[in-house]
């Protein structure tokens, strides 16, 4: 299929010729849930810590008497039907999270979002994108100058220092190399500009 290439002033410019098998694929919706939340399970560092029965500071006395109160009978204070009681199944900081993805699931729901991105006519090509100095404010300048006001998402396969570090304060923009490509990333930016060498590296990749 032919991929909308556009210049650095925005406008059309040609066509890049891509993969079907990877810019013309069919969406599937519960592949793509099941990729999103299984990147965002895998971020997780599981580092949340409670307090057991044993592990909270409490007094070993009875609370009150066994009879006569008109309460339910209670032994300490450290239940975890109390207040400043322990967690019955506390959380540990050792918990795991992550999910597993086999690579075939993984190719094909790129795939899905990448070719959902062109029918949405949020995926763009352009020939090359740099700045001559690393200063935010030349980078900033040539989005600009392409029409895109929104948040952007640039794949570029080869990331040089001076692009990079223009982009680091641009809280909008976000440059990546096709390895590093995520399915939350390219979901979560409004537009999605790759370059003609970028589309090559994610055929290779994922085609």
């Amino acid at each position: 299929m032919d991929l909308k290439l556009i210049n650095e002033q925005g406008v059309a410019a040609g066509s890049v010729l891509a993969a079907d098998s990877l810019f013309a694929r069919e969406y599937n919706e519960a592949l793509v849930h099941q990729l999103v939340t299984a990147y965002q399970s895998n971020a997780r560092s599981g580092n949340r810590k409670q307090l057991s029965r044993a592990e909270v500071r409490h007094s070993t006395k009875k609370p009150f008497r066994q009879k006569g109160t008109g309460n339910a009978r209670a032994g300490m204070t450290s239940t975890n039907i109390r207040r400043g009681g322990g967690r019955a199944f506390p959380n540990s900081p050792d918990e795991n999270f992550s999910k597993k993805v086999n690579r075939k699931m993984f190719r094909a729901g790129m795939a899905a979002i990448l070719s959902q991105l062109v029918r949405d006519d949020r995926l763009h090509v352009i020939e090359a994108i740099g700045v001559e100095a690393p200063k935010t404010k030349l980078l900033a300048g040539k989005i600009k100058g392409m029409g895109i006001d929104n948040r952007v998402l640039i794949i570029t396969p080869e990331l040089d220092d001076a692009l990079w570090l223009s982009s680091r304060n641009l809280a909008n923009v976000l440059v990546l190399e096709p390895h590093q490509a995520d399915p939350v990333s390219l979901i979560r930016y409004d537009r999605v500009l790759l370059t003609r060498d970028a589309v090559k590296s994610f055929e290779e990749l994922y085609a």
